[in-house]
């Protein structure tokens, strides 16, 4: 995310919790996906009406460009989702599933709202349970 300069700001992840504060919920439009930098690996917040944030990884699978923070937020169903803005391909927010090539996925984080921060964690592990609880 950009702060106030409009320079790119780096979160660190806090060695202790493993978690990273990225943005303020308020920072955040709901259907409109935000770059972020966390810990050196760049991601994309998205905010839904329904309140739930996502953070997905902002490399789109099929090019490895970095650009699914413009990509297309939507619903495929009753599931979340965001398109790719180069080829269209559509991703489940909740798990990086691929609808239209089951061949590609999405990396999805676990991203939490805590005293109005979003904090969000890169790990293997949780990006495993994230993807097995959706």
């Amino acid at each position: 995310m950009l702060n106030t300069e409009g320079t790119t700001v780096t979160r660190r992840i806090d060695a202790a919790t493993g978690w990273a504060s990225v943005c303020e919920l308020a920072q955040l439009e709901p259907l409109w996906a935000e770059a972020a930098l966390v810990d050196g690996e760049q991601l994309a917040l998205v905010l839904m009406p329904s309140g739930t944030v996502y953070a997905v990884s902002n490399q789109d699978p099929a090019t490895g460009s970095f650009v699914m923070c413009r990509g297309i937020v939507g619903s495929h169903g009753d599931r979340d989702t965001l398109t790719s803005p180069l080829h269209k391909q559509v991703y489940d927010l909740g798990t990086g599933e691929c609808f239209s090539n089951p061949d590609l996925t999405l990396p999805t984080f676990a991203v939490r709202v805590d005293g109005g921060l979003v904090q969000v964690r890169l790990s293997a592990d949780d990006q495993a349970a994230a993807t097995a609880a959706a």
